[in-house]
């Protein structure tokens, strides 16, 4: 709870400076544009990376081994194994949204040039999001239930929690809401793959560069892509519909199959 307090008045701050007045800050953040969403991941971020830095290495001795912050080769080649793992997730799940439903892509405006830099941009917005929220769900809290409780119950707990702070994003469902619970379990399992943390925001930022460069719905916060227009047809029960994919049972049986792959990643590697 400190850490989201604290987030939640860093961010304020920041966009009391931008607009001018608390009124005007509160309307900028709920916006949802690249320059609020960039404001909130970055005070998540530096608040998460103080109360890291208070409670588990100063109060509790932790260590970067203990937190799996992975270093040298191992850390790259975790990153680049965990984007790969979640923009492949992401991908079957659109596959399942086209074949067995109705989503499709229509031609928009803009050109390559417009898209490629978009997409950029895009990515750089996702970025440091999915970053603050591995530290903060996949680090000490993950780390300690584990200690106490077991792996298989922490992740499952984090991942709870990791569902619920998603619970007001923009057109949320029950359904949404249990896909993100999966794919809480999902990063839970490639957090303890080779890698640690880094292979975890990778497959976290694979699984969201992936679905926002394709001009879908991110759990629920739309993204606009130049050259793509994303339709989720019917039903939305499988497509997931103004959610996005991630609403949809699609999500569901790609989250599902990335979790038993994830296990066994974790067996081969231990």
């Amino acid at each position: 709870m400190l850490t989201f307090l604290t987030a939640a008045l860093l961010c304020l701050g920041v966009g009391v400076l931008i607009t001018g007045s608390v009124a005007d800050a509160d309307a900028w953040l709920r916006a949802l544009g690249p320059g609020s969403m960039l404001a909130q991941a970055g005070t998540t971020l530096v608040s998460t990376a103080f109360f890291t830095w208070l409670i588990g290495f100063r109060r509790l001795g932790l260590t970067y081994h203990d937190l799996r912050y992975d270093a040298g080769r191992s850390a790259r080649t975790g990153l680049g194994l965990g984007l790969l793992a979640g923009a492949l997730t992401a991908g079957v799940t659109l596959l399942i949204s086209v074949v067995a439903g109705q989503a499709h892509w229509v031609s928009d405006t803009g050109g390559l040039g417009d898209y490629l830099t978009q997409s950029g941009k895009t990515i750089a917005v996702l970025a440091p999001a999915a970053l603050a929220e591995e530290v903060l769900f996949r680090g000490v809290p993950l780390v300690l239930l584990a200690a106490t409780f077991g792996r298989g119950s922490a992740i499952v707990a984090t991942s709870l929690m990791f569902a619920l702070v998603h619970s007001d994003n923009p057109n949320a469902t029950p359904l949404g809401l249990g896909n993100i619970a999966l794919a809480g379990i999902f990063l839970g399992l490639v957090f303890y793959a080779p890698g640690g943390i880094w292979s975890a925001f990778g497959a976290h930022l694979g699984w969201n560069a992936l679905l926002a460069c394709l001009d879908t719905p991110v759990s629920g916060v739309p993204f606009e892509i130049p050259m793509l227009d994303y339709n989720a047809g019917s039903p939305g029960w499988l497509t997931g519909g103004s959610f996005g994919p991630e609403g949809g049972v699609a999500a569901t049986l790609a989250l599902t199959i990335a979790i038993v792959l994830s296990f066994q990643w974790i067996r081969r590697s231990a």
